[in-house]
């Protein structure tokens, strides 16, 4: 049985003595793979106001109500506009048409690319666990069985979003139990796309609320890193997170297997 201590320290020795790389992998797992990186929204401050200036308050109230005049003229002239019938129904088509190629597009980049690169980035925080990982991990699943990973990943990704269709909870708790695909698929890119799901849920069978329970351990983490605008996050919070998980993945699959390599 493994504790959040255990995995945690044992992720954090392996990011120290391999910093810069796993920041840069990690950053481009969160980047590419994981969606947003953050960002900080500024502020504008407001302008203060004194009794002086109540006449030139007064001209722009009246600057105001005269542009409030003119928009609504404006937007009467444009609801009076109408669109022939035909033209209208061209128009929505081709903008349906136009949704349809960019989800299509956005669905084929996901497939194709940026799933292949989540295995290798995941094949490299499990290498990184116990020897000094190299980058070019991160290009490993466009190397082995590609088709196989692109496969395997798009399902992983489809039955995650139908069953959050139904209900948040069920989708989450498949999430959890797909957790593993990728670093199976990283350790075993030939195994066949269904066994990789039952081995994905034989691995987080009776592990989804620990490994949820592990997640939420890194909260304080996360805070600290909105406080920073991100940059602790980049620095240490996110690869720190990723060795932890990928520590998860080998106790899991390995026990007390795995022998540790210096490098």
């Amino acid at each position: 049985m493994w504790t959040r201590k255990e995995l945690k320290e044992k992720g954090k020795k392996a990011f120290m003595l391999n910093y810069w790389k796993t920041v840069l992998v990690s950053l481009i797992l969160v980047v590419l793979i994981g969606g947003a990186a953050g960002s900080v929204a500024g502020v504008g401050g407001r302008r203060g106001t004194n009794h002086k200036n109540e006449p030139a308050i007064e001209s722009t109230i009246d600057q105001s109500d005269s542009a409030a005049d003119e928009i609504e003229e404006f937007s009467d002239k444009v609801s009076d506009f109408e669109i022939p019938t035909g033209a209208a129904v061209a128009l929505g088509i081709f903008v349906f048409l136009i949704g349809i190629i960019a989800v299509g597009v956005s669905l084929a980049v996901n497939a194709f690319i940026l799933n292949p690169i989540e295995v290798g980035c995941q094949r490299f925080f499990t290498r990184n666990l116990n020897q000094k990982a190299n980058i070019g991990e991160i290009t490993y699943a466009f190397d082995h069985n590609y088709l196989n990973n692109v496969k395997t990943a798009f399902l992983r990704d489809l039955y995650i979003i139908l069953w959050s269709l139904l209900l948040i909870i069920p989708g989450i708790i498949k999430a959890y139990e797909y957790r593993m695909i990728p670093y199976i698929l990283a350790d075993h890119p030939e195994m066949p796309t269904k066994e990789v799901f039952a081995k994905s849920k034989e691995l987080m069978k009776g592990q989804k609320w620990r490994a949820f329970v592990l997640d939420l351990s890194f909260i304080g983490w996360e805070i600290l890193s909105l406080l920073t605008a991100r940059i602790l996050g980049i620095l240490y919070v996110t690869p720190y997170r990723c060795m932890t998980n990928a520590a998860l993945y080998e106790r899991l699959e390995y026990g007390n297997l795995v022998v540790e390599e210096n490098n």
